[in-house]
């Protein structure tokens, strides 16, 4: 919703191609909005810091191809990283914004609320207990620009928006674009492929445009694990827990003979899933007259995934059916994900006055498959190919804003009104149910042949199933005033009701002052909020994981908020998290050519929801699990950090150099904690230090890049490092504390222009094949993961070549 439209700060031209040298001189560019709809100011004018990626652009020379993580390349202080073994966040990537959760960034597509993802984050990876955006839903080739609004802005576009804002411009322009890329890793392995095509034409007399874009992806699986320490036939996961380690591995080698096999075929998959994505996506406005006009946009998404999940050992009986897989197996874990938005509306401009009337509409879809994998309890007759279920959540808003530019004044309000509905839908009933030997669903006390459900995800039973919603009502108002391009001061309120846990209030002041040309001060102060998400509230499943003790695979269980095993340990129901946020910092132009930005902030979160670690409690043994977690507004956090963002443009010879340097530095605390009364556990089980970890040290807290972009004749050079600040995994409770030092990633690309229509660019991620310190044993479930997937991911180089057409 274009309540507050994000103000643009040029972040530099990384990766322009070599005819855009000329346009990289001009400036015109900075000229923006920002506070409100009408009040133009230039990129120095801005009260809170933004930054603009001119994705178009950048792409052409990048070796990234996905919005995510084109961002996290360019920007310091967003965070996107790749996980193994996880479920559906394999599938999903997980982003955060200056060390905040993924549900705490608000992603808005041409100025308009987007829906996040029908998945909630629970395997212990960034973002536990979160349910984000899906930004690889909207397809590179259809983007004009991205803009990130890194200061908290809930009172101007509601709840999610506690650590800033990412809103995706979609093209409008007239023409035909095309792209074809290919890539490999320097293992040979993680093959992409991604063709696009993007195509537009104007609409009637008065600047109407409609915009097509087509994208197909591929991108193929990785595997960065070497395991040849597993007791594969005893009762030991590695050789040195068992009590005659060599005579344990010679009985082993001499099963493995004996089958023809080798120990390359007991190997771990770990790695990037495997990914495979169509993409379709629409951009039109048609006006009437020069007052009235229609609008509309979105597109629709299909993603398939293919993860691995544990690998199960022919000496865990109880779990591998060994009629149908005598040397164990691994399972594969499918996805198959719709995502389909769209939003229609009509502006209207009468005596100045601007009418904005708008509905959006977004639902995300994630069906599960599980195949290579068995329902132990059946024995010989079990499948090997499981549906598992499914989750969907549905958001439909309805936005009036109204706006008038008055002298100096810039006058905005408007209301909003949201349905939000959330499903989870039952899998076969073998992927779920636990059978008896007589092949009949168990019942309590009766004999099993082993577990039950579809080993590595077991699927949703009818008990999981539901179907949800609720609604929420919102009026604003901000006003903005400039005085002379030396004064700028923006207000904004909004008031909130949610059907499900009442109102809120919450506003927002920000100011800039120039006391000499070209050199300002600014600063912002607000309060925020974040409503818990349906998902948080009501999602619940079995999983498998590591046992408590890590020794073995066991049944551990994730309750609803609403659910007997909440009331009966005694959790209270989820409210809104409430924030403060300030921030304040200085903008300068020493030269011509040199931009300067230093932004610090404070963001405090009270009541933040979370997942809790795995509670034992005998209480929980009717729920037939080893342990349950639930979502609860546990802690409360402080996040202080600083931005600083350098540009500088040179001409250099014929051509001209672009250096862009950017730095961040985030610092998360937890300040407190909230127990429920009669619990009864320790700090450990409720909120233990692995879950402390992913809050606090998990991402890295400093984070830089410099980029050197030049063009001269038909050929465009890249060169950008990318520095990762150190980070912590904390392996409790079977593992230990373990620092990972700091790495940079050096990306290098060659642009040259065959023709005035046709680029040709080669070029590599991570060059010098960086990768995380590896992981200390106890860390790495006895040697599986060699790399755990922290700081730049394990990917390793990567180089590309790409076909770039405009016509």
């Amino acid at each position: 919703m274009k309540k507050l439209s994000i103000a643009v700060v040029l972040l530099g031209t990384i990766g322009i191609a070599a005819q855009e040298q000329e346009e990289k001189g001009k400036q015109i560019e900075d000229i923006v909005i920002v506070g409100n709809r009408n009040v133009k100011r230039t990129k120095l004018e801005t009260p809170v810091p933004v930054d603009v990626i001119n994705i178009d652009k950048i792409q052409r020379s990048a070796p990234q191809m996905t919005a995510q993580d084109l961002l996290n390349y360019v920007i310091p202080s967003f965070n996107a990283v790749r996980q193994s073994a996880s479920d559906g966040t394999e599938h999903i990537d997980p982003v955060t914004l200056r060390g905040m959760g993924p549900d705490q960034v608000l992603v808005l597509l041409n100025g308009k609320r987007r829906h996040t993802t029908s998945l909630v984050n629970y395997q212990n990876t960034v973002g536990n207990g979160s349910v984000g955006t899906d930004l690889s839903t909207i397809p590179v080739i259809a983007i004009d620009r991205i803009e990130v609004l890194r200061d908290g802005a809930a009172a101007q576009y509601g709840s999610d928006a506690i650590a800033g804002v990412i809103n995706i411009i979609l093209k409008k322009n007239a023409g035909a674009s095309a792209s074809l890329t290919y890539g490999l890793s320097g293992r040979n392995d993680g093959d992409t492929y991604q063709a696009g095509a993007n195509y537009g034409t104007l609409l009637g007399k008065q600047d109407g445009y409609i915009n097509l874009s087509l994208q197909l992806s591929h991108r193929g699986k990785t595997t960065r694990t070497q395991n040849h320490d597993l007791d594969i036939f005893g009762d030991n996961f590695a050789y040195e827990f068992a009590d005659d380690p060599e005579a344990a591995r010679a009985a082993d080698d001499e099963e493995i003979k004996k089958r023809g096999l080798t120990r390359d075929d007991f190997n771990f998959q770990i790695g990037d899933a495997q990914i495979r994505q169509a993409q379709l996506f629409f951009n039109s406005e048609y006006p009437f007259n020069d007052r009235f006009k229609l609008y509309s946009f979105g597109g629709f998404s299909i993603k398939e995934g293919k993860g691995y999940g544990f690998r199960r050992l022919p000496s865990e009986t109880f779990n591998v059916v060994s009629s149908i897989y005598p040397n164990g197996f691994q399972a594969v874990l499918g996805s198959q994900i719709y995502d389909v938005s769209y939003a229609v509306g009509a502006k209207y401009n009468v005596n100045n006055w601007l009418f904005d009337l708008s509905n959006t509409f977004g639902n995300n879809t994630f069906n599960y498959n599980v195949n290579n994998t068995n329902n132990a309890s059946l024995g010989a007759k079990s499948p090997t190919r499981f549906y598992a279920g499914a989750h969907s959540f549905l958001q439909n808003t309805i936005n009036l804003d109204v706006s008038r530019n008055i002298n100096r004044f810039n006058i905005a309000f408007g209301g909003e009104f949201r349905f939000e509905q959330y499903q989870i839908k039952a899998g076969d009933v073998a992927s779920y149910a636990q059978y008896d030997i007589n092949g009949n669903i168990a019942a309590e006390g009766s004999t099993v042949l082993g577990a039950g459900g579809s080993q590595s995800f077991i699927g949703f039973s009818p008990d999981n199933a539901l179907k949800k919603d609720r609604h929420s009502t919102a009026v604003y108002a901000d006003v903005s005033y400039d005085l002379d391009k030396k004064l700028n001061i923006d207000a904004a309120a909004r008031f909130e009701n949610y059907s499900d846990f009442g109102n809120t209030l919450n506003g927002k002041l920000a100011i800039r002052y120039e006391f000499v040309k070209n050199y300002a001060v600014r600063a912002a102060v607000g309060t925020g909020f974040r409503a818990p998400s349906l998902q948080q509230q009501y999602f619940n499943n079995s999983y498998a994981d590591i046992s408590t003790s890590g020794e073995k695979i066991v049944t551990k269980g994730i309750f609803s908020n609403d659910s007997k095993a909440a009331e009966i340990l005694g959790f209270d129901k989820l409210k809104q998290e409430t924030s403060v946020n300030a921030s304040a910092g200085f903008t300068l132009k020493p030269l011509n050519n040199l931009i300067i930005t230093i932004d610090g902030y404070w963001i405090k979160v009270k009541d933040r929801i979370v997942i809790t670690s795995n509670i034992t409690d005998p209480r929980l043994d009717e729920f037939k699990v080893e342990s349950g977690r639930f979502f609860a507004n546990a802690i409360d956090t402080e996040t202080k950090g600083v931005d600083v963002v350098v540009t500088y443009d040179w001409i250099l010879g014929n051509g001209k150099l672009n250096m862009n340097l950017a730095g961040n530095y985030t610092e998360t605390k937890i300040t407190d904690f909230h127990f429920p009364e009669n619990l009864g556990t320790p700090q450990e089980q409720f909120f233990g230090p692995d879950q402390i970890n992913i809050i606090e040290t998990l991402s890295p807290k400093t984070k830089a890049s410099l980029g050197l972009n030049y063009g001269i004749g038909k050929f465009n050079f890249l060169v950008r490092n990318t520095y990762f600040g150190k980070v912590i995994r904390d392996g409790y409770p079977f593992g230990e504390v373990q620092e990972f030092s700091p790495k940079v990633v050096t990306d290098i690309s060659v642009g040259y222009d065959v023709t005035k229509s046709i680029n040709f660019t080669v070029g590599a991620n991570n060059v010098f094949d960086v990768f995380p310190d590896r992981q200390i044993y106890r860390n790495s479930y006895y040697g599986v993961f060699k790399y755990a997937p922290v700081q730049m991911g394990t990917l390793g180089n990567y180089f590309f070549g790409r076909l770039n057409f405009n016509f």
